[in-house]
């Protein structure tokens, strides 16, 4: 197996004060992912909050606004090739708009607004995303209004 480049999709400043998925990533057809690091913040809020989220595998795709290479979606070395992911709205993108159906939870967690959250596994427990699976970044519970931040990087595992 090829331990190929790295991306990230990004979700940079979206209100959100749903139970939501604030970010999903969808592997593409020339092999697995392995998530490297998943992170939700906000950026206008200064009251203490105690939203739940998680890292999760989807058994439905929520409806995103798809992935943008460049914008929404970006490679961590510039010279990386186009990314295996599947942008679209049932794909790699933000926010979503209609939540789909959440399967196994890698990590769950709660934390203060006021610090954000950042989920960075050991080498030895990166959840794989198999071919064509999804995973989502995922408000449990409604947080309070505020402009929200979150990514999910993950390193493409491409043929052989």
């Amino acid at each position: 197996m090829f331990i190929g480049p790295c991306y990230a999709v990004v979700n940079n400043g979206v209100s959100i004060s749903t139970a939501i998925t604030a970010v999903q990533y969808k592997a593409g057809t020339n092999g697995p992912g392995e998530i490297l690091r998943a992170s939700m913040s906000q950026g206008s809020v200064t009251t203490s909050g105690q939203p739940a989220q998680s890292l999760l595998r989807k058994t439905a795709a929520a409806t995103v606004t798809a992935g943008v290479a460049g914008t929404t979606v970006v490679k961590q070395n510039p010279i990386n090739p186009t990314t295996d992911a599947a942008l679209s709205t049932s794909g790699t993108g933000i926010t979503a708009s209609a939540e789909g159906t959440n399967g196994e939870q890698f990590i769950s967690d709660g934390a203060n607004d006021a610090n954000g959250y950042v989920y960075l596994p050991a080498q030895e427990e990166r959840p794989l995303v198999p071919i064509s699976g999804i995973v989502g970044l995922t408000y449990l519970n409604a947080p309070q209004s505020a402009t929200r931040y979150a990514r999910i990087a993950w390193r493409e595992l491409r043929g052989s």
